[in-house]
């Protein structure tokens, strides 16, 4: 799901949880940053979380290294620890999924980056001044149209904040998700090519986007995934559940404290099924695409260089080295204490909350799994701890 969106009603309170563990015989994933150090950054994440989260952390590097930390409990009432490479929801990070597989077809001559979405959607983006013609392929990937986000309806968001099991196995086609966001209007017309573009997060664009791929791929966007990324790279704990609400693999459980006090949970639902937010991983194969993706083995150069050019976004807190980065197609840019940038998406949904991150070379992945178990968090204070790992995982330092 989208940024900052609250989900479910819930009481903040704190739970103890297992010590931290870092495997017998770790090696260290960067020179400089040792399994103790990943140790203590984790513990200040689940720190800024609350306490009452579980985190999970694990950092590839070159030659096959290793390192991984993780601290918690399987679930509320479990006393075993938190699995090591956990399932979970990716939410957002599904868009970096989505943008590829565009891109692909974009290599492949099926579409252009320039066209708009009413010559692959003729009348999908209309009324209240949302205009299909005026928006390109671009646009969307970016979240550069101006176009609605549908999570921020009120009525999803009454589902979601007050009619949660009611609504949990909600499968609400694409289609009828995006026609709920031209219901409303649209934030701002993007200008002519060539002139400076704004930046707004729209979980609705990587709908679109994904409709546009299914037309231009002539299979669902489930099948696009699968067969270009998942099959491809051999990710054998990623998938696309879609209706499914259930997760195959070991996992944790998702709680937070309701109203009455009693844990209400979140593990099993159907909301994100769609290309938005609907892929299920784990660390070492989120770890395992993003290494791909820096490294070239997804996109040809020149689109690969069209993912990194970016618009300045403001939705996430400065990062330790002082400057935010920016947007490009599916994937943040963000700049490094040591020099030079790392690529990322942050996936935030029903109380999970992934960061996987790789340096601009694909040598060094980390990614960060936290799930809730008495209440959701506060995502800025989370976002600065993990910027802080990510940032000494990356440059093989803890400062």
């Amino acid at each position: 799901m989208g940024k900052r969106t609250a989900v479910v009603a819930c009481v903040a309170a704190l739970m103890a949880c297992g010590a931290g563990e870092v495997p017998a015989g770790a090696r260290v994933a960067g020179e400089g940053y040792s399994a103790g150090d990943l140790r203590r950054d984790l513990a200040a994440v689940r720190a800024a979380g609350g306490g009452g989260v579980n985190v999970v952390a694990r950092v590839d590097g070159p030659g096959g290294t290793v390192l991984r930390a993780r601290q918690g409990t399987a679930g509320v009432g479990s006393t075993a620890p938190v699995p090591w490479d956990p399932e979970f929801r990716v939410a957002s990070t599904s868009k970096t999924f989505t943008a590829v597989v565009v891109l692909q077809l974009v290599a492949e001559g099926r579409l252009s980056l320039d066209d708009t979405v009413e010559r692959w959607l003729p009348g999908v983006v209309h009324g209240n001044g949302n205009d299909g013609s005026r928006i390109t392929v671009r646009d969307l990937l970016q979240h550069t149209s101006g176009i609605y986000d549908y999570i921020t309806d009120p009525g999803i968001q009454d589902k979601l904040l007050n009619h949660f099991d009611e609504y949990r196995y909600d499968a609400t086609p694409p289609s009828r998700l995006v026609a709920i966001a031209m219901r409303h209007a649209q934030l701002f017309t993007p200008p002519p090519k060539g002139s400076p573009r704004r930046w707004a997060y729209s979980n609705t664009n990587y709908l679109l986007a994904a409709m546009i791929a299914e037309k231009a791929g002539g299979v669902g966007w489930r099948e696009l995934v699968e067969n270009r990324i998942i099959a491809p790279l051999g990710l054998r704990r990623t998938y696309i559940p879609g209706e499914n609400p259930y997760l195959i693999g070991p996992h944790e459980r998702v709680t937070i404290d309701g109203p009455g006090g009693e844990p209400v949970d979140l593990t099993e639902e159907s909301f994100q099924h769609t290309a938005d937010s609907g892929v299920v991983s784990t660390p070492s194969d989120l770890d395992t695409f993003f290494r791909a993706l820096a490294s070239g083995r997804l996109l040809p150069a020149a689109q690969w260089a069209l993912m990194r050019q970016t618009v300045a976004y403001d939705d996430l807190p400065v990062p330790p080295a002082g400057k935010r980065g920016g947007y490009g197609l599916g994937l943040r840019v963000v700049p490094l204490t040591c020099g030079g940038v790392y690529y990322m998406h942050e996936g935030d949904g029903f109380g999970v909350y992934g960061r996987p991150a790789v340096d601009a070379a694909g040598g060094r992945a980390v990614t960060v799994s936290v799930t809730s178990t008495t209440a959701l968090v506060d995502e800025a204070r989370l976002d600065k701890a993990v910027q802080t790992l990510t940032d000494h995982a990356l440059c093989g330092v803890r400062r």
